[in-house]
């Protein structure tokens, strides 16, 4: 079962680390969440499967899947609670590059055109690496019927998301961590 209290416990003890740095989407930072320490530690994977497959109750969707290597844990973790709570579920991982072999594709997984499918991705800050994924599975022809994340830093990702008619939640925002959001422009 979720434990919501727990997993923030969890980033605060592994996770959430406070300096300067620079995110992906090239903005500094004060504070960052290495997600890794959470998605590639059992507890936490399990932590935050089981509130993934919660949080996406009432969505209706037949795969899930991300940009890799971020979303790679996650969706390991979300089909495997899935399976044990009896649910049929598919996964799916966005490459960066495509495959310079075989058939060269962006996607891997066992989804078709016209599969509703959730991207998710491990922490949201512009949004632009979740949007990079969903480009590419509707270009492979899946519909995007939800957009989840494990933290949303509340500087922009959902109104990206919103911009392009795509729901997102998150399991939690950086305000669980005691952290004002920023002024976004």
């Amino acid at each position: 079962m979720y434990d919501r209290q727990q997993l923030i416990d969890l980033f605060h003890q592994r996770a959430l680390k406070f300096g300067d740095f620079t995110l992906v989407s090239g903005r500094k930072s004060s504070y960052y969440l290495d997600s890794k320490q959470i998605t590639l530690n059992a507890e936490g994977l399990r932590l935050v499967s089981e509130g993934l497959i919660d949080l996406l109750a009432d969505v209706e969707f037949e795969a899930i899947g991300g940009m890799s290597i971020g979303a790679d844990p996650i969706i390991g973790g979300v089909l495997t609670i899935a399976a044990e709570r009896g649910r049929s579920l598919d996964g799916f991982l966005v490459r960066k590059e495509p495959k310079g072999h075989g058939t060269g594709q962006y996607i891997e997984g066992p989804v078709e055109p016209g599969t509703p499918v959730v991207v998710v991705d491990d922490v949201v800050t512009t949004g632009g690496s979740s949007l990079d994924a969903v480009d590419r599975i509707e270009e492979h022809g899946c519909r995007v019927v939800q957009v989840v994340g494990i933290v949303d830093r509340l500087e922009g990702g959902a109104a990206a998301f919103a911009e392009r008619g795509l729901p997102f939640r998150a399991l939690l925002t950086i305000v669980d961590f005691g952290i004002d959001p920023p002024e976004v422009d």
